[in-house]
């Protein structure tokens, strides 16, 4: 699966990429990550990509013409990608976002900056505009890289063990029960009995249970 992500800042995307379970994945050819430039695309002399914004406000928001020019440009490359915008003035992305957009061969992030992005580049070239919560950061390039990684961990291979996806958080609209490790006992705090029991029956029955009492007490809008 290929990732593009359309940023003014390559650097602070492709450090995530270089080590562990994701770095993996790249090395066995399940996912490919590639960043885009959007300075490269600016006709302005000095390679501008802002200006003020129209009508009065503070801050400057990306242009639309090195935004059509690129997204065009990756468009002609590769017709099917899926282009996502990054804007917290848009839907919470989610786990079955995560699952369902795992099964397009190329997704493209495009990041913004300072205030956003001129309005006319989102109306023509997104598929989808996420937001990962109400608030706001300095960039999208977080954003774009968490939602990557989500949907990365359902492309098939890339965990390694693909039962891992399916027993997690949001699974059944519910969140994972709590997980322990040895030892038994550490500190004075044990390991709940049923876990130690070798029934496997019965450690899922328990494990059902404490995942409900999770979700309704963290999460009871789930």
């Amino acid at each position: 699966m290929r990732f593009s992500f359309v940023t003014l800042f390559p650097n602070l995307i492709a450090p995530y990429f270089q080590e562990a379970i994701l770095k993996r994945a790249i090395d066995n050819k399940l996912l490919e990550i590639e960043t885009i430039s959007l300075r490269a695309y600016s006709t302005d002399k000095w390679l501008k990509t802002d200006d003020t914004v129209t009508g009065g406000g503070a801050g400057m928001v990306t242009t639309p013409q090195p935004l059509f020019d690129c997204l065009s440009d990756l468009r002609g490359k590769s017709p099917n990608a899926r282009i996502l915008f990054m804007t917290p003035c848009a839907k919470r992305f989610d786990a079955r976002d995560a699952k369902r957009l795992a099964a397009f061969e190329h997704i493209a992030f495009v990041c913004g900056r300072y205030e956003g992005f001129d309005e006319r580049a989102i109306e023509a070239f997104a598929d989808e505009v996420f937001s990962i919560g109400d608030f706001v950061l300095t960039g999208g390039e977080l954003p774009a890289v968490m939602i990557c990684d989500a949907i990365a961990r359902f492309v098939g291979g890339t965990l390694g063990n693909e039962n891992s996806a399916a027993q997690e958080s949001f699974e059944n609209a519910a969140l994972e029960a709590p997980a322990f490790t040895k030892p038994t006992v550490f500190r004075g705090r044990t390991t709940p009995s049923p876990l130690l029991s070798g029934n496997h029956k019965a450690i899922e029955s328990f494990r059902s249970r404490l995942s409900a009492l999770k979700t309704r007490y963290f999460r009871p809008d789930l």
